[in-house]
């Protein structure tokens, strides 16, 4: 994984370039999401290296099935194909939006929760992150049964754990010592 994003980093970068100078960054976050979802699937991992295949017929494949790409954003896919790297287009797509987020001040929230949270917990949790940090969060939710309880959120490099999970460690390490 940590490769895989070494690889991407150029390449969000460049395109998080491109989309500002344009005024087109929600235009390619977009894009990106969709390159990324047709990338997961299957069926393009199976076009990736594929020696009967040129990179353009690859490219073309891949932006055909993602759909409404501009000509920029077509010539992004056509360089991820030749360079061999379509691969990592989750990767991009995941550090394109980071990079927009941190333009518009917006806040990263990941959330993992023992138990699914229905739209009024995760709107809660936002409005908390936002009076707490004073920007707009966007909140993304996972589930993790291993927590037991509680949640986990992640903002960058700071955690808040109120997970039963992460208590009964805390817990743990203080009666060890």
């Amino acid at each position: 994984m940590a490769e895989s994003l070494t690889i991407a980093r150029p390449y969000a970068e460049a395109a998080f370039d491109a989309a500002r100078d344009q005024g087109a960054l929600a235009a390619w976050d977009d894009a990106l999401s969709r390159l990324a979802q047709v990338s997961r699937r299957p069926e393009a991992q199976q076009l990736f290296g594929n020696p009967g295949l040129t990179p353009e017929q690859v490219a073309a494949l891949m932006a055909d099935v993602a759909q409404g790409l501009n000509p920029e954003q077509r010539n992004f896919v056509q360089l991820l194909a030749r360079n061999e790297r379509l691969s990592v287009l989750p990767q991009v797509a995941e550090l394109f939006a980071q990079q927009r987020n941190a333009h518009e001040g917006v806040l990263d929230a990941r959330v993992t929760s023992a138990f699914a949270l229905d739209d009024a917990q995760v709107a809660e949790i936002g409005r908390t992150l936002e009076a707490r940090y004073g920007r707009r969060a966007q909140v993304s939710v996972e589930v993790d049964p291993s927590l037991i309880g509680g949640v986990s959120i992640r903002i960058g490099d700071e955690v808040m754990d109120a997970s039963v999970r992460g208590k009964l460690a805390q817990l743990a390490a203080a009666l060890v010592q």
